[in-house]
C-alpha cells in the first residue's frame, strides 16, 4: 500500500541539550492504525503534534500524500485532531459541535446537519444530536470528539492520549469501539499513548519511543515476542532480566544455566542480559522435569483476580515473577505459601538475550 504519511529525518530542538525529537524517519501506510507508545518525554506527543502542524521540526521533512507539508499549517493540511480533554464548546449542542468545521469550510446549515448526524450514527449516538456536552457521560463526549475529527473524513487522524481521561472499564469498551470506528472509515489512525495495553490491543503497528528516537517499530505480536532491547521488554509487557554470562551454546547465570534458542553471536563469557515474561514462566509440579529448571523459594503471592502473580527467589538471591491462572478448583490450601521451596522453569524459546548487563 502506499505510504500515506512519510517522516525523513524529522527532529525537534528546544535548545542545544533539549531535544524532543532526534532525527526519526518513519512511514505509515494509508489505512494504518499506528501507535506510538513510551513515557512521558519520549518525544511521541512532540512527534504526532509535528505531524499535524502545530509544532514546526527544527529538521526533517513531512510529507502527506505525497506532498510535502513540513511548513504547511494544521488548517490546511488534511488531518485531524482528537485532543485529550475533547475540547467540545459547552454552549454548543453535539450536532452544533461536530458541524461548526463543516461550516468554517463553507458548508450550509442542512449538508452540515446531516453529515453531523451521520457521523454521530457511526459512533453510536445519533439520538445526542440535540444535546448540550455536559448532558453526556466521559465515554459519550469522546464520541463526539471522535465524530466531530472524522466528519470530513480526513486522510490521517491523530489522536493523543484519547482514553486518559475516562475510567477503566470506560477505557476497555472505547478501546473496542475505536478499533471498530477504525475499521468503517477505514481512515489512517495516528495515536499516541503511554498505555501498553491500548497499544497492542487496537493497533496494527506499535512504534515504541526511547528519548526522542524510535526504539523498536512493528507489529504488536512481534514487539512482544522478540524485544529489541531490555527497554522495548520492559515497556512492552512485565519482564524477568537475570544476568548472565555466554556459555556454549546457552548462557550461565547465577542461579544455574539456562538453554537458550536466540543465537548468541557474543564470545564465550561475554556479560549479556537474559529476559523473560513471568506468564511463560512456570513451577514445576513434585517430581517433574523440565528445561531450564532453577531451584527457588516461593517470596510473595499475590492475587490478582485472574490467577495469582507470584515472586520466588532463586538461589542467588534474585527474585522474578511467576505468573498463572487460576483453576476453578484451587482450594485456598493449594495456594503456594511463602517460604515453600519449589522449581520453576522457561522454555528455551521464551528467553531473549541482550548484550552486556544491564540495569533496569
Amino acid at each position: 500500500m502506499a505510504a500515506i504519511i512519510e517522516l525523513q529525518g524529522i527532529s525537534k530542538h528546544y535548545s542545544r541539550t533539549i531535544i524532543g525529537v532526534d532525527n526519526v524517519s518513519l512511514s505509515v501506510e494509508d489505512g494504518e492504525f499506528v501507535t506510538l507508545l513510551g513515557p512521558s518525554g519520549c518525544g511521541k506527543s512532540t512527534l504526532l503534534r509535528m505531524i499535524g502542524g502545530f509544532e514546526a521540526p527544527t529538521h526533517g521533512k513531512i510529507r502527506l500524500a505525497g506532498q510535502d507539508v513540513t511548513h504547511v499549517p494544521p488548517y490546511r493540511r488534511d488531518v485531524n485532531m482528537v485532543f485529550q480533554d475533547y475540547a467540545l464548546f459547552p454552549h454548543m449542542t453535539v450536532g452544533e459541535n461536530i458541524a461548526y468545521g463543516l461550516k468554517m469550510l463553507g458548508k450550509g446549515r442542512d449538508e452540515a446537519r446531516r453529515m453531523a448526524a451521520e457521523a454521530l450514527e457511526m459512533v453510536g449516538l445519533a439520538d445526542k444530536i440535540d444535546q448540550r456536552p455536559m448532558q453526556l457521560s466521559g465515554g459519550q463526549r469522546q464520541r463526539v470528539a471522535l465524530a466531530r475529527a472524522i466528519v470530513r473524513r480526513p486522510k490521517v487522524l491523530l489522536l493523543d492520549e484519547p482514553l486518559s481521561a475516562l475510567d477503566a472499564r470506560l477505557r476497555d469498551q472505547m478501546r473496542i469501539e475505536m478499533k471498530h470506528l477504525h475499521e468503517k472509515v477505514g481512515i489512517t489512525f495516528i495515536m499516541v499513548t503511554h498505555d501498553q495495553e491500548e497499544a497492542l490491543t487496537m493497533s496494527d503497528r506499535v512504534v515504541v519511543m526511547e528519548k526522542g528516537r524510535v526504539a523498536q517499530d512493528g507489529r504488536p505480536q512481534d514487539l512482544y515476542d522478540h524485544p529489541a532491547s531490555p527497554y522495548v521488554a520492559n515497556f512492552i509487557g512485565t519482564t524477568n532480566f537475570l544476568a548472565a554470562r555466554r556459555s556454549g551454546a546457552g548462557v550461565a547465570t547465577a542461579a544455574g544455566p539456562l538453554q537458550v534458542e536466540e543465537a548468541v553471536d557474543m564470545p564465550d563469557g561475554a556479560e549479556v542480559t537474559v529476559g523473560f515474561r513471568p506468564e511463560k514462566t512456570r513451577i514445576l509440579a513434585p517430581g517433574e522435569t523440565a528445561a531450564n529448571a532453577l531451584p527457588a523459594r516461593i517470596a510473595e503471592v499475590i492475587y490478582y483476580g485472574l490467577g495469582l502473580r507470584i515472586t520466588v527467589e532463586l538461589a542467588d538471591g534474585a527474585q522474578v515473577h511467576v505468573d498463572t491462572l487460576l483453576p476453578d478448583t484451587l482450594a485456598r490450601s493449594d495456594v503456594p505459601r511463602p517460604g515453600t521451596p519449589v522449581t520453576i522453569a522457561v522454555e528455551p524459546h521464551n528467553i531473549f538475550v541482550f548484550p552486556g548487563k544491564v540495569v533496569v
